[in-house]
């Protein structure tokens, strides 16, 4: 800005508070990560809110969940979903295979994030935020969808596929929005 101060939001993960024992989680909640990824982004988290502190920088860390969109890379289950229905629909392929159809996942579209990161830098001081939706959806939903918008029937072309059961699906990664819906 005119001031020549800096401003800068850090993209965090929920992957971050892992092992949760609270669903949904919020700003205070204890950050428990259960794999590498989560483990370096609360590293990176923690380095930058320790140089706000230090250095009073204008850092926020937006705690985001996942967030997509039809950039996202095509091994990541969104795409691979969307993709696969629309190559099946095609005749380009048979059949999708799909891990646990169980998971639950706080989906949400990533340009209503990167709104949230820029309210975040019009803030009058840098504060850090939960952004995501609240809402679980199951990879189930997610595939009933996307063979529905092609007017197919999933279950003739999805196949599960026990060897693409993440370890980790079991936790409960969902946002609890309140402090972003009230001061951004």
């Amino acid at each position: 800005d005119s001031n020549g101060m800096n401003f800068t939001v850090y993209r965090a993960s929920s992957e971050m508070f892992g092992n949760v024992t609270e669903s949904p989680q919020d700003e205070n909640t204890p950050f428990r990560p259960r794999n590498p990824y989560g483990a370096a982004k609360l590293h990176a988290h923690w380095s930058m809110s320790h140089h706000r502190e230090r250095y009073d920088l204008f850092a926020c860390s937006g705690i985001l969940y996942n967030h997509e969109s039809p950039l996202r890379p095509p091994q990541f289950v969104t795409r691979k979903v969307t993709l696969a229905a629309a190559a099946i629909k095609l005749g380009l392929s048979d059949y999708l295979k799909v891990g646990n159809l169980d998971a639950k996942r706080d989906w949400g579209f990533a340009g209503d994030y990167v709104d949230a990161m820029w309210r975040m830098l019009q803030s009058d001081r840098p504060e850090d935020y939960v952004i995501g939706t609240g809402q679980l959806r199951t990879v189930r939903e997610l595939v009933s969808l996307a063979f529905g918008a092609v007017d197919l029937d999933w279950e003739k072309y999805v196949v599960v596929e026990e060897s693409l059961f993440r370890p980790d699906e079991h936790f409960q990664l969902a946002a609890n929005t309140h402090k972003a819906k009230v001061n951004l």
